[in-house]
């Protein structure tokens, strides 16, 4: 701390005397401040700007207008948000925020500590504002947009003199076509800097362009690739998206970066042009197993290459036809085919939360780390399990499960260990495997460990540690070598503080938790109704929804989840006649249109809520529904002085839910 002190003392020093030879002798500081400040400086000159100068708060962006920007930005808010709320939780009480700003350095979204917005304020760091090098002189924001690279501003480095108590870290987002979409920025107390920033910025910039890259081309043939295996579905892999045809399409920054090429050497040529390789012969090595990897020499260096997105399905004399998706895509559901279909790719259908857990769980593949799934229930535990096996190594053998919670406490122990011949009264006098032994060579998956008895918890324990059974009523231990899934909705560590479930078992089983999010919480719930469609009645199928049916599903807070909306979508279809193909309002269950105050994503509080006033599934009802909804929101928001975070906890509601009322995603 005692360096880092110094250092900023001696920089506090330098900059003092650069600006005195810049501002008032009209002389160049070289060798006293960063060339990049010192480049911001004369551009801010030449603007016209005064280092005494002041932008008034009137110069934002009224509410309309801003809310115009906010909708036309909505996609890149979207895939940003959730990575922005990852990187305050790494800052949160350090005096500082996370900004969005888009390629105009207009501020889209912020997070921050109150103690430090409140004085963010003062300047107008705000959503609404304008942070353009030509308005704002030097900063972070507006200096990264000029630059079009990753910008540091600290302290008096900022042009304007009521800046200087800011230190700001920026770095750029490009689109998958090259072009500038915006910043990220973190910005802070110049007193409390700290020297991961810049990194911590420039990582995340680097996912955001990596999930607008993939949500852009989820159509396309993904082509990732690095040097180094390990790196693959990391921010820094290479990523082509190439056409059917052979023909790439787009090519992220690192991509570019790790072959040496421009832009403009790769896109709308041929694949095997620039990668010195057959696109079909590649396919034809990857397609069997969408985890595997191929290793190909481009100019002089090897890298590492796996195929995601859509994978044609055949190649023919080095043509490739018949386009059929691996990703984006709940497979259609099919009467006693096999789970094989269920990968964590189908199941990727853009919602940024849900493929952070993917991201996570696929980096394990493979490898002898058990996994811990959490979410509600009904939030697509047992799914996400069945896909993570199918995508693993283990993918040919079993895919065992036992829902803890559904079977009575006295036969867990047979069903879980098995037994041998007259081990019980009842017992088949040939015995039975458990379930842990039907598991051998693939995955055993433990729903609702959290309800698994404290005398199994032990039993268990042990046999992850020996990797051996032993039946009931047997002496002899059966070796078994399986992958672990487990999944619960209750809160383990809270469940091991009330000792209801051990602590060791808890650190055994916690290899790599993977939490799920609700329904509600995820904004991909029309993408995933649209597959549920498709699975019941076939990918040839007219049916669809109308929009007025679609808002109302999107408006309810779905406290069953995804089973839920199975069954809502199940007796829709059944309620259809012979000729119809759209799923109306009239086919939807009254309770999409209650409004009741104890559901989870429900906005509603007061006298609305206590009159329990229900709405039926038309027009002026529906409406009313999501003004009551907003208005709520809107009356929390200003109760917790905008507070993003406390409004939604007032309200009982995810922060993602909040935004959809107040009209902001």
């Amino acid at each position: 701390m005692g360096q880092l002190q110094q250092s900023a003392e001696g920089h506090g020093a330098r900059l003092k005397l650069a600006r005195e030879i810049f501002f008032n002798q009209g002389d160049l500081p070289e060798g006293l401040v960063d060339p990049l400040v010192l480049r911001s400086w004369e551009r801010c000159r030449r603007f016209g700007l005064a280092e005494s100068g002041f932008i008034p708060a009137s110069d934002s962006l009224d509410r309309v207008a801003l809310k115009t920007e906010l909708d036309r930005q909505r996609n890149l808010i979207a895939v940003s948000r959730p990575i922005m709320e990852h990187v305050f939780e790494q800052i949160r009480e350090s005096s500082s925020m996370v900004i969005l700003a888009d390629a105009n350095g207009l501020l889209l979204h912020t997070l921050g500590d109150p103690d430090f917005v409140s004085r963010a304020d003062r300047v107008t760091l705000s959503p609404g504002a304008s942070w353009d090098e030509n308005r704002r002189g030097t900063n972070a924001i507006g200096t990264a947009l000029a630059e079009e690279g990753y910008a540091a501003i600290l302290g008096a480095e900022h042009f304007l003199e009521h800046n200087s108590f800011l230190t700001c870290c920026a770095s750029p987002i490009f689109g998958p076509d090259g072009r500038l979409l915006g910043v990220i920025d973190i910005s802070g107390d110049y007193r409390n800097q700290q020297r991961h920033t810049l990194g911590l910025v420039r990582l995340s910039s680097q996912i955001v362009e990596r999930r607008l890259f993939e949500h852009n081309h989820s159509r396309d043939i993904l082509v990732c690739f690095h040097p180094n295996g390990e790196y693959l579905g990391s921010p820094k892999e290479g990523m082509a998206a190439v056409s059917p045809d052979g023909q790439i399409l787009a090519i992220n920054r690192a991509g570019l970066d790790l072959l040496g090429i421009r832009r403009v050497e790769a896109v709308r040529r041929d694949f095997s042009m620039v990668f010195e390789t057959n696109l079909s012969g590649l396919i034809d090595r990857l397609r069997p197993d969408s985890q595997a990897l191929s290793e190909i020499s481009v100019n002089g260096g090897r890298f590492q290459v796996q195929l995601r997105g859509q994978i044609p399905a055949s190649t023919f004399s080095g043509r490739i036809f018949d386009d059929t998706s691996i990703a984006a895509r709940p497979p259609r559901r099919q009467e006693g085919a096999p789970n094989s279909l269920l990968t964590l790719d189908t199941l990727n259908a853009g919602d940024p939360q849900f493929q952070s857990a993917i991201a996570r769980a696929r980096r394990i593949l493979g490898k002898d780390i058990p996994i811990l799934i959490q979410g509600e229930s009904g939030a697509g535990k047992e799914m996400f399990a069945k896909a993570f096996h199918n995508s693993g190594t283990r993918r040919s053998g079993p895919f065992i499960a036992l829902n803890c919670a559904a079977i009575p406490e006295t036969l867990i122990e047979s069903e879980l260990f098995g037994y041998q011949g007259g081990a019980f009264t009842g017992a088949r006098k040939e015995g039975a495997p458990g379930k842990i032994q039907q598991a051998h060579g693939g995955t055993l998956f433990l729903d609702e460990i959290g309800d698994m008895p404290l005398n199994l918890q032990a039993r268990l324990l042990r046999v992850l540690q020996e990797r051996s059974i032993t039946p009931l009523g047997s002496c002899r231990a059966v070796q078994v070598d399986i992958s672990l899934v487990c999944a619960t909705h209750r809160r383990l560590r809270e469940e091991v503080a009330r000792g209801s479930f051990r602590e060791d078992l808890y650190y055994r089983l916690n290899g790599l938790c993977v939490t799920l999010p609700a329904l509600r919480e995820r904004n991909d719930l029309r993408i995933l109704a649209e597959a549920l469609v498709r699975g019941e009645v076939g990918t040839n199928s007219a049916v669809r929804f109308s929009e007025a049916a679609m808002r109302a599903m999107e408006r309810y807070p779905w406290p069953g989840n995804i089973r839920q909306l199975s069954n809502v979508i199940r007796v829709a279809l059944a309620l259809l006649d012979e000729h119809e193909t759209v799923i109306t309002e009239n086919h939807l269950p009254e309770e999409l249109f209650e409004l009741k105050s104890d559901s989870p994503g429900s906005a509603a509080s007061g006298s609305e809520a206590q009159a329990g006033t229900s709405f039926g599934p038309t027009g002026e009802g529906s409406r009313s529904l999501e003004e009551i909804g907003r208005q709520a929101a809107l009356r929390a928001l200003d109760t917790v002085g905008g507070n993003i975070s406390a409004a939604a906890r007032q309200l009982g509601i995810s922060r993602n839910t909040l935004y959809r009322k107040l009209g902001r995603l």
